[in-house]
């Protein structure tokens, strides 16, 4: 497995808060972590179906451009009863006209649940696939998984995305019912994160 001896780490992303949450989880190393939206890297097309595809185009597309190391994630809720949906589509499930709103997308999750009169309890899995690829082509993938029930109604304000109605297992609380400490400690990102640092920067 290749280590990264850079000083500085792009990361493909766009979204100032999943920067702030990567950084916090690499401080540790004192590198310089920047974004593909602060470089004014345009964001690739994600045409894969899963999430290892979509990730792999985020990173390769960014380091290629850049010349720099960059780490992509790709990310969602995968629905036993719904067939692992949404899947690489959680994001889109949220799409509105007027931009995106995880509460249509939850209430969609809910009501495509009832359609098909998913048996309790509501198994899934919060999924992320995290990407490490070097200008060269070189990469190395990392998968965390957080398995937990959907629940219904939306409980907590907490968090972001669908956490309202994802309670881990082992817990009687949702992920937006829960301090971000103890979040960022169990969840899939912190999962594959962990294999991240034990693979590439330890």
């Amino acid at each position: 497995m290749r280590k990264f001896t850079e000083q500085k780490l792009l990361v493909a992303t766009h979204n100032a808060g999943k920067l702030v949450e990567i950084a916090d989880l690499l401080k540790q190393f004192n590198i310089e972590v920047v974004s593909a939206g602060a470089l004014g890297l345009p964001e690739p097309e994600e045409t894969e179906d899963n999430f290892v595809g979509n990730a792999r185009i985020k990173a390769h597309s960014a380091a290629r451009a850049s010349g720099l190391v960059t780490l992509a994630d790709d990310s969602g809720i995968c629905i036993d009863a719904l067939g692992g949906a949404p899947g690489v589509y959680t994001a889109d499930w949220a799409e509105t006209p007027n931009g995106r709103d995880f509460h249509v997308a939850m209430d969609r999750t809910w009501h495509e649940l009832e359609a098909v009169s998913a048996p309790y309890p509501r198994h899934a899995q919060f999924c992320c696939t995290l990407v490490m690829a070097w200008p060269d082509g070189h990469d190395e993938v990392f998968e965390g998984v957080m398995p937990g029930t959907v629940v219904w109604p939306k409980r907590g304000e907490l968090g972001h995305g669908y956490d309202p109605i994802f309670q881990p297992k082992g817990y009687d609380i949702t992920f937006a019912q829960m301090p971000a400490e103890t979040k960022n400690k169990i969840s899939h990102r912190a999962d594959a994160f962990k294999k991240l640092v034990s693979g590439c920067f330890t």
